[in-house]
């Protein structure tokens, strides 16, 4: 049924929209792609499951997900860009050193997995089916969508309504007039990826609740699907990342259901591909890409 497909794709674009909502925040703000962003994800899912094994109820498995994982995204700022910052020769060195970063990161989660698929055990997660206007909604469908939301919705609030988003904005705007009127570009590179691996390790959460299948390798497929989305969105754009991200979870979920398997991809590589000709700088992309955006 046409209708439960879009259903189950604005569902999963929600979290492909949390995703790479993450991976543009900090490319808005550095100019700089985080390689290492899909190994995050993977961290979020493996400390929740990690916290539900060891007895820890499921909104505490989250919330610990959600701190290690900015923590571990702050730490990747550290060591993997900070010094490149400062060489103003960044673009390069960045990628293998956040290609490093993922490395490192998946290979202590494949020791620590022993290279498994790992699941979170039977009935972690309530399974609870409504049904309304001849629609299936599970209870955790229901989880994911509204927890998507309300994050992104603490994200605007935070980067649009309080004064450390107007500091955050600042140093995306032009970063040495920020520093001439008083802002410290460190505490917004740590505050900005905190949020992106917070949000990271969320939807590593509900992605891991979604499908029940956990390993060290989840992240690679999100990665390349989130440089999809904020490419489609347009590069440094909030809202291009949140459309094209709902976009791209019904294309996917509309190709898998009605087209042969393993088309997908190639679909929704092929539509990239037209759309940038047709609009080069993504849906809500301007020429100068990479500052971070609220179109109103």
């Amino acid at each position: 049924m046409l209708a439960q497909q879009l259903l189950n794709g604005l569902v999963v674009g929600g979290v492909y929209a949390l995703f790479a909502l993450g991976f543009t925040l900090v490319f808005g703000i550095h100019h700089l792609m985080n390689l290492a962003h899909g190994a995050v994800f993977m961290t979020g899912a493996f400390v929740a499951l990690y916290s539900v094994l060891a007895g820890l109820p499921l909104w505490t498995g989250v919330l610990l997900a959600i701190m290690v994982c900015g923590l571990l995204s702050v730490l990747i700022e550290i060591t993997a860009f900070r010094r490149l910052r400062k060489s103003g020769e960044a673009e390069f060195g960045a990628i293998i050193s956040t290609l490093g970063a993922d490395l490192i990161i998946m290979t202590f989660a494949q020791k620590i997995s022993a290279s498994e698929v790992l699941r979170f055990p039977f009935e972690t997660f309530p399974v609870q089916i409504f049904q309304f206007a001849g629609l299936r909604v599970s209870l955790l469908q229901l989880f994911m969508a509204v927890s998507a939301f309300v994050l992104m919705l603490v994200l605007f609030w935070y980067l649009y309504r309080t004064p450390l988003g107007t500091r955050v904005r600042s140093v995306s705007g032009n970063e040495r007039a920020a520093v001439l009127s008083g802002v410290n570009p460190n505490v917004v590179y740590f505050q900005t990826f905190f949020l992106s691996g917070a949000l990271a390790g969320a939807s590593g959460v509900l992605i891991g609740l979604a499908f029940n299948s956990i390993q060290f390798t989840m992240g690679e497929p999100f990665l390349l699907r989130g440089f999809v989305v904020i490419v489609l969105g347009g590069m440094g754009s909030i809202p291009g990342a949140m459309i094209a991200g709902l976009l791209f979870g019904m294309i996917q979920t509309l190709t898998a259901a009605y087209l042969p398997a393993g088309l997908t991809d190639a679909i929704i590589f092929s539509l990239l591909f037209v759309i940038l000709l047709v609009r080069p700088y993504g849906l809500f992309g301007k020429e100068t890409a990479g500052a971070m955006r609220a179109e109103r």
